[in-house]
């Protein structure tokens, strides 16, 4: 049965159909990524899943008793811990555990205590805490008030609200835009494991390719769902492309050859009931259009011109704000042609470097000497919230470029996709998108020699961000680079510099040794953290004082109580693994079966392979599941 299923739905904004008649359902546990160009409806459709958008027509169904989880577009504020604000983001539990101390009837305690058992509820903080850890708030920074946080920060806050809720459908829309890679990659891992279900909307392709089992493409109002990730989406679709535009020509071919003979025949007693028959065959052939592809996104950056190294040297310097020390020790050199990204997680300077480079900031101490020609064309996302909303593309670039012809001014802007329809609109009326490219357009109005991008596609759909990667390989500049889109890393920089612990470093390896080195720091914390426990545990235990008989019967009593629903998890999971090997048993058998490719169509065989795959995937999941139950029933035991 279906967790989810829309059917015919319909949705017009201001008029404008975003969808018209378009269907899909979702299964327990499935993931899937959805994917559109920018201003397709993506954000509209998750909108209308989540009731907060009535639709035209049609229907959306959630199954009875589901629950559903979605990141708040309101970011929390107020005095209220992190770790408190994810808590109370679980209302059945905040309310379970305000009426436990107000309750006076014993069954009404003992029944609240009960459902408090059912739904982990002494289990709640270490979950919290383990995803807010993940998503990069240390112990320290959990217990702060989420006031003392900025915007992008809070919005980490408000995404692990809906991580933590656990729900039977996640609802995700664009969740990295404000994570840097290292979160990135948690959230992958997180998601990985997760049970439930999950529509995404995303331009992330590594995060599509790692946590999706299918892709749920809008595109001219309709959805259509292509088994596994992205890569395997742009394969699928390049093949049916090719395959109906090589059917459109046989059948025009076909066609013409027959309206050919009737021409020539028609006129002709001898032939006229030859013609006759081959009009009639006309009207049978099927009408198969050419698939037309949308005009492909090109970017392009003004060519530099040249100029004698070194760029840009540092010595000794130290950076930061307020007299507060944010990086010191540095000493870089950038060269012409130098494509570096600049690796580490938020907060740790990455930006502030950025901001020196580009003139935005000065150092505390230390020497930056840079050639009197150099021109640096710096991106930031923040400098969106600097245009003027009333006006338009055209009026920023030409008070950017006051000596510039009109002509000139267009061509910049048409440089990153603003043509002449979208360069007249207001800038209140442009798509995130669009005004990710008038600010690529404004940076690079002056040809740099230095290019500094600082999460440049956080508002970029695939087709874009696409475009700026061909643009970047044909820029004859130096890039500096700071991104959480992993793909975009891997395809542009050719050397990485780690920000971290209040200076910048070499890093020796490719995109995939930063992932390992990360995942291998991340299990040396869990495992030093493991054993601080463990110490606190034994040091307890030590001073504890010794237990009557009746006492430690009461003790194993609620020991055992408390365990149950944790050795019920075990039992389902073990009774899941039984059902999941006897269907692949079942799959593996046909597909052995030799006379399953004589008599069936290749697309049972891919059916039955996309079932195993998937069965394969589940498998895997559930069995690390019931090792952490495992292991946590015996750390349980042991305490």
């Amino acid at each position: 049965m279906s967790l989810l299923t829309i059917t015919d739905l319909t949705i017009r904004i201001a008029g404008r159909p975003l969808l018209e008649d378009a269907s899909l359902s979702v299964d327990p546990g499935r993931k899937i990524g959805l994917i559109g160009k920018n201003g397709a409806g993506k954000s509209t459709l998750l909108g209308a899943i989540a009731g907060d958008i009535s639709p035209d027509s049609g229907t959306i169904t959630l199954a009875n008793r589901a629950t559903m989880g979605r990141v708040k577009q309101e970011t929390p504020s107020g005095n209220t811990s992190l770790i408190d604000t994810v808590l109370e983001g679980d209302i059945e539990r905040t309310k379970l555990l305000h009426e436990a101390e107000t309750a006076t009837d014993p069954t009404r305690i003992a029944d609240i205590h009960e459902r408090l058992i059912a739904i982990d509820a002494h289990t709640a903080p270490a979950r919290a805490g383990a995803i807010l850890s993940g998503l990069g708030f240390d112990q320290e920074a959990q217990l702060k008030p989420v006031s003392d946080f900025s915007g992008g920060w809070r919005m980490r806050v408000s995404l692990a609200t809906a991580l933590f809720l656990n729900p039977d459908l996640l609802l995700l829309d664009e969740p990295t835009n404000h994570l840097d890679i290292e979160a990135t990659l948690w959230l992958e891992s997180w998601l990985a494991k997760f049970s439930g279900a999950a529509i995404i909307v995303s331009h992330d392709r590594s995060l599509l390719d790692n946590t999706v089992d299918a892709i749920a493409h809008l595109d001219q109002l309709k959805l259509s769902l292509t088994p596994g990730g992205y890569d395997n989406f742009v394969r699928i679709r390049t093949e049916k492309m090719l395959q109906q535009n090589r059917m459109a020509e046989r059948v025009a071919a076909q066609r013409a050859h027959m309206q050919s003979f009737v021409d020539r025949f028609r006129a002709k007693a001898t032939k006229a009931k030859q013609a006759q028959a081959r009009l009639k065959a006309l009207e049978r052939l099927p009408q198969i259009d050419s698939v037309v592809e949308d005009t492909p996104t090109r970017f392009s950056f003004p060519e530099p011109q040249p100029l004698p190294p070194p760029m840009i040297t540092l010595d000794q310097v130290t950076l930061g704000y307020d007299g507060r020390v944010v990086l010191q020790g540095l000493n870089q050199r950038l060269d012409n042609e130098d494509r570096i990204a600049l690796l580490g997680q938020n907060g740790r300077g990455k930006s502030t470097f950025a901001k020196l480079l580009a003139g935005r900031l000065e150092p505390m101490s230390g020497s930056y000497n840079h050639s009197s020609k150099l021109k640096i064309g710096y991106f930031a996302q923040h400098q969106a919230d600097e245009l003027v909303l009333t006006d338009t593309p055209v009026d920023h670039m030409a008070r950017a470029m006051p000596d510039a012809t009109p002509v000139a001014v267009r061509a910049q802007l048409a440089r990153f996709g603003l043509d002449a329809d979208r360069a007249e609109n207001r800038v209140s009326e442009l798509s995130g998108g669009e005004k990710a490219r008038l600010l690529l357009a404004l940076s690079t109005r002056e040809a740099p020699h230095l290019l500094i991008l600082d999460e440049p596609t956080n508002h970029l759909d695939l087709d874009a961000r696409d475009a700026l990667i061909r643009a970047l390989a044909e820029f004859n500049g130096a890039v500096i680079l700071i991104s959480h889109d992993s793909h975009l890393v891997e395809s542009v920089a050719d050397r990485f510099w780690l920000v971290e612990n209040q200076t910048i470093s070499p890093f020796e390896g490719d995109m995939a040794e930063y992932k390992e080195w990360l995942t291998e720091r991340a299990r040396k914390a869990r495992s030093e953290n493991s054993e601080r426990i463990k110490t606190n545990q034994k040091e307890k235990s030590e001073h504890k004082p010794e237990l009557s008989a009746a006492q430690r019967r009461q003790e194993r009593k609620e020991q055992t109580r408390a365990l149950a629903p944790l050795r019920k998890k075990g039992r389902d999971a073990e009774e899941q693994l039984t059902r999941i090997a006897k269907e692949k048993q079942q799959i593996e058998t046909k597909l052995a079966d030799p006379n399953l490719y004589e008599t069936s169509n290749s697309d049972e065989i891919v059916a039955l392979n996309t079932h195993l795959s998937a069965l394969n995937a589940k498998q895997e999941e559930i069995e690390e599941v019931w090792l952490e139950i495992q292991t946590e029933l015996e750390n349980s035991l042991m305490q």
